[in-house]
C-alpha cells in the first residue's frame, strides 16, 4: 500500500474532475478535514488515525477501508459505500450517512451518537458496543444487524426494524431500557 502525503493528495484533488482516485492508499494519520472527496474513489484505503472532520465524503467509494480510529465528526457521507469496512472506534458524531451502504461493515465500538442513518442498509453490519444514542435509524434496513450492547437511547428506530436484528442481547433500547 503506497504512503501520499497531504500535500501531494491536495494535487490529486485538483486534478480529480470526476472524483479523485485513491484506491489503496496508505492516507492513515493524515490531516483530511474539510477535504472534497465526493465521489472518491478510496477502495481498500489505509485512513486509519485519519482526521475527516467535516469532510464530504458523499457518494465516495470506501468499501474495504480502513477507518479504525478515524474521526468523521459532522463528516458528509451520503450514499457512501463502506460495505466491508473497518470503522472500530472511528468517531461519527453528528456524521450525515443518509442512504449509504455499511453492509456487513465493521462499527464496533464506533461513537455515531446524533448521526444521520436515514435510509441507509447496514444489513449484516456488526455494531457491538457502538453508540447510536440520539442517531436517526429511519428506514434504515438493519436486517441481519448485529446490535449487541449497542447504545440506542434516544435513537429514532421502529420495533419492526429491531425485529429485523440478528442480536439485541445487551442493547440499550430507545426508551433506555436493556434488552435481555
Amino acid at each position: 500500500m503506497a504512503a501520499i502525503t497531504r500535500e501531494e493528495l491536495e494535487r490529486v484533488l485538483v486534478d480529480a474532475s470526476d472524483g479523485p482516485r485513491l484506491a489503496n492508499l496508505d492516507l492513515s494519520g493524515l490531516d483530511l478535514s474539510g477535504a472534497n472527496l465526493s465521489r472518491a474513489d478510496l477502495y481498500g484505503a489505509n485512513l486509519n488515525l485519519a482526521d475527516l472532520k467535516g469532510a464530504d465524503l458523499s457518494v465516495a467509494d470506501l468499501e474495504g477501508a480502513n477507518l479504525n480510529s478515524a474521526s468523521l465528526r459532522g463528516a458528509s457521507l451520503g450514499n457512501a459505500t463502506l460495505s466491508n469496512a473497518s470503522l472500530t472506534l472511528a468517531c461519527l458524531r453528528g456524521a450525515e450517512l443518509t442512504c449509504a451502504y455499511l453492509i456487513r461493515a465493521d462499527l464496533s465500538g464506533a461513537d455515531l451518537h446524533g448521526a444521520n442513518l436515514e435510509g441507509a442498509t447496514l444489513s449484516r453490519a456488526e455494531r457491538f458496543n457502538t453508540d447510536l444514542s440520539g442517531a436517526d435509524l429511519s428506514g434504515a434496513d438493519l436486517n441481519g444487524a448485529n446490535l449487541s450492547r449497542v447504545n440506542l437511547k434516544g435513537a429514532t428506530v421502529t420495533d419492526e426494524q429491531l425485529a429485523q436484528t440478528a442480536n439485541l442481547r445487551g442493547a440499550t433500547m430507545p426508551d433506555g431500557t436493556k434488552h435481555n
